[in-house]
Formats: C-alpha cells, structure tokens, sequence
C-alpha cells in the first residue's frame, strides 16, 4: 500500500506511529446523584487509570432546567450529575487538576453554559484557560434526528455553536469545540453506512455556518472532534472508522478548501454500542464490548469508552466501571495490536469494505446535498425516516431470529441470578435541589438580573454570547436562568 499513516487522506491513521507513541485516552463515562457522589467515581477511576473525564449530565442538566424546577421532579442525578450554579461545578471538580487532565462533556443544548462553568472553576483553581483541554459534544443537529435533548430552533442553536467555535478558537486553543456525533445516529438504529453519512453531513452544515460567520476553516477546523459507535460486526466497525477519516479529509480538502492538514484530521472518540448490550445474561455483555472496543482500537480511534456490562439496567457500579476500564487496558498493554500501525490494512476484506462504506457513505450525503443540505433533511423528517425504516428491518430481523442475540433469543436461560445494581441516593438528591434553592437565596440578586439581562442584549445583537455567559457564571447565575433568557428570545423548539 503507498499510503501511510499520518498522509492524506489519513485512512490508515491521523498519526504517523499511532498507538506505538501514545495509547487512545482512556474515558469512562460517568456521573449521577449528586456532585459530591460524581467526583468521588471520578477520582476513583483516575485512580484506576484513565487518562480522561467524561461527563454524563442528567435530564434537566441537558434540557436547561435548575435541580429545583417542576420540570426537573423526578429526573434530578438519574442519567447524570445535576449541574446548576458554580457551586455544582467547583463541588463536582474539587481537588482535579483541570491543567492536567483532559475532561469531555456530553452536552449539547446547555453546551455554551457548562463551558463557561468550566472556565470559571478553572479561573478559580488559578489555571490559564489556555491550558485546558478537552471537547463538549455541542452537536445539536443530532439532537433533532435522534435523541431529542434540544431547547432552540435550529438557527439559534447553531448561533450557540459557532459561537463556541469563534471564542474558543481566540481563548481555549486546546479545547475540542463539537464532537459531531454519530453514536446516537447508530443507537437509534441506523446502518454503519447511515451514521457515516449522517454525521459527516452534519460536520458539513457546521463547518458551512461557520464560515459564513466569517471564521476562517484552517483556524475553526483543527477544534472539531467526532464521536462514534462500535457495533459487534468486528470487521464492518473497523472499515467504518477508516472510511470516517478517508471522508472527512478529502471533504475538507477539496470542498472547504482547507490548506491545513490539522483541518483534514477526522479526530473521534468512540464508545462501545449500548443498544447492543442485553439485559438477559448481563455478563456477556463483557464479550460484546470487548469486541467493539477492539474494532475502535483496530480502526484507530483517539479516545474510547467502554460501557459496562450492567448499563441495560442501571447506572454502573464501582465494580462494573473499573472492569470497563480494564478491558481498555488489556487490549492496550497485553493484546499486541497497540505494536502495529493499522494492522488490518491491506487485508482485502477491510479494504473493501472501507471503500464500500465510503461510497455508500458518499452516495448518502450527495442525496443530502440535492436536499439543501442536512437541516433541510432534518426539518423534512427525510434523515428521521431513512433511521426508522433501518432501526424496523434491524428489529425484525431479531424478531424472526434470522439475527441471533445471545440470550435474547438464542441460548435462552430462564433462571438468572440477579445483578448488584448502582441506585441513586434520595437524599443527595434533596440535598442537591435545597442546594440551589440556598444559591439563589444567598447570592446578590441584584448584580444577577443585570447580568442576566446583559445577556439579553447579547443575544438581541449579533455579539458573540460566550462572554456574557460567563459573566453570567461568575455572578453566580444558575443554568436555568441563562437558559430561560435564551428562551425568551430564541424561542422553542418543537416536532411536527
């Protein structure tokens, strides 16, 4: 093969040595009950050894609304930390060194304010938010197609992103600004084929609205990141990650033009498939992950998740998150493949199958084009459907057991032992929501409405809104506030 890792257009690797320099970070994703509960796994798995923080935050976190909303009764540490005010953020990175350890957050309507919180408990630690590093997923447009944590409509919301493109680019040079994320794509049923096509447009629709804002794409380009799943068809993942970077680099090269090749770079994390795992016989789930987190490895991934084998049914426990992170670390220090650049390339399955994948990738996203491109898709319901009708043939093809799922209809067990599961905390919860309810009561209100209404007048302008956001956070105003403001004069977004 004359191709090379490190060399346009990069499908064997973004990286000249790969993995024989520096592994892939090690994320485990986490976070529930309470700050206080979400810091202690977080310094537990540092412990253990990740290299990286992921951040899951709960329902009302994502969607913009206080611990202590009606909107928020019942949803309060289930899926995620409760981040309301600074004082959930300070409490939530106490004693981490944010200059040392690189933290992705999944979050993506509230984006722009959990990233002026964490500017602000850095400003606080007395670290240079040049220093920092890692990604906020920010990637709205998925929000609509598949998993639904959206508040604006779609231009304001990609105000909001490029928004954090533009500040971040000028201010936080080492921060990830959008994972443009496929994963959910794929979590809600569509093909390895589909996620290819619909995240890259979506990368496409972003990288347009940036540089008709005026951002320069050599500049904005070397901050966007990707987010993908791996499945269990070992080989089809594999081919599928290299086709990502082979499409990525030539779309930026020869459709935005870019000239630099940190611009060309599709740089992802990945994480193992939660739609694959089973809540029947939950220990085989340790199989199926490993085979996924090996195909991310396999396919060149910079970062990786590994779901544990108790997430169809709960949170993950201690134990179950540190045999995750395990599995990462044996692949890593004891399988071998870490030795070899792309070690299936040249194999003439994996290069059919890349090519493949890319030309069905391809073909999607021309279609996407003839639409206007993938807000208009997205608006139509087209991209929706095209994931439904793939997410029906999947299932059926379950239900007449032509696909056979371990446990689920093929090797069934009637008696099986019940699982320890992670529950969540009644009482850090009512601490947690009593705790803003205090924030509120204590701050100067005063200096709060101005902010909050300097807020306003940003977003009446076409002033960039990061700084009056984190203007915001440092007087002490809590998520909600700042997202009824934008409320107020973006609007709401709602699904026909």
């Amino acid at each position: 093969m004359a191709e090379k890792a490190g060399q346009f257009p990069f499908t064997r690797g973004i990286y000249p040595k790969m993995y024989k320099e520096r592994f892939w970070t090690m994320r485990q994703y986490s976070g529930f009950t309470s700050a206080e509960k979400s810091n202690k796994r977080y310094r537990y798995l540092l412990d253990q050894g990740v290299s990286g923080l992921s951040v899951a935050f709960d329902l009302p976190t994502q969607i913009g609304y206080d611990s202590d909303h009606p909107m928020a009764e019942g949803e309060v540490g289930k899926v995620g930390v409760p981040i309301s005010s600074i004082n959930d953020m300070d409490r939530l990175f106490d004693g981490i060194p944010l200059d040392q350890v690189s933290t992705s957050m999944t979050i993506n309507a509230t984006a722009a304010t959990l990233l002026a919180l964490y500017i602000v408990v850095a400003e606080r630690k007395n670290i240079s938010i040049e220093k920092l590093r890692g990604t906020v997923q920010n990637d709205i447009l998925k929000e609509y197609i598949a998993r639904g944590t959206y508040i604006y409509p779609p231009e304001a919301s990609m105000r909001l992103i490029t928004d954090i493109f533009a500040f971040c680019s000028d201010h936080v040079p080492k921060w990830n600004t959008i994972s443009i994320s496929g994963y959910h794509i794929r979590e809600a049923g569509s093909t390895a084929a589909q996620e290819l096509a619909f995240t890259i447009s979506n990368g496409i629709a972003y990288v347009q609205a940036a540089i008709d804002k005026g951002l320069k794409v050599d500049e904005f380009g070397k901050q966007l990141s990707f987010f993908f799943n791996a499945h269990n068809d070992f080989l089809t993942e594999i081919a599928k990650f290299r086709a990502a970077r082979r499409l990525w680099a030539k779309i930026m090269k020869n459709r935005f033009k870019t000239t630099n090749e940190k611009a060309m770079l599709c740089r992802f994390h990945t994480q193992t498939g939660g739609s694959t795992l089973t809540a029947q016989q939950v220990d085989n789930n340790v199989s199926r992950t490993t085979i996924q987190a090996l195909s991310a490895v396999l396919g060149g991934t910079q970062s990786l998740h590994t779901n544990a084998f108790d997430e169809a049914l709960a949170l993950p426990t201690d134990h179950s998150a540190k045999l995750a992170l395990r599995t990462q670390q044996i692949i890593a220090h004891e399988s071998g493949v870490t030795q070899f650049v792309d070690p299936m390339g040249g194999s003439e399955v994996i290069e059919q199958l890349t090519s493949d994948l890319e030309n069905e990738a391809m073909s999607i996203i021309e279609e996407i084009d003839a639409m206007g491109g993938t807000i208009s898709a997205i608006e139509t319901g087209w991209v929706q459907n095209e994931i439904a009708k793939s997410a029906y043939a999947h299932q059926k093809s379950i239900d007449s057991e032509k696909r056979k799922i371990v446990g689920v209809n093929a090797y069934v067990e009637d008696d099986e032992p019940e699982p320890i599961l992670q529950k969540i905390d009644p009482v850090s919860v009512r601490k947690q929501i009593e705790g803003v309810k205090a924030v509120k009561n204590d701050r100067d209100n005063d200096t709060v409405n101005t902010k909050l209404s300097q807020l306003e007048t940003h977003a009446k302008s076409q002033k960039n809104l990061m700084p009056a956001i984190i203007d915001c956070v440092r007087a002490e105003c809590t998520l909600g506030e700042i997202a009824d403001v934008l409320r107020k004069q973006f609007g709401e977004f709602v699904q026909t």
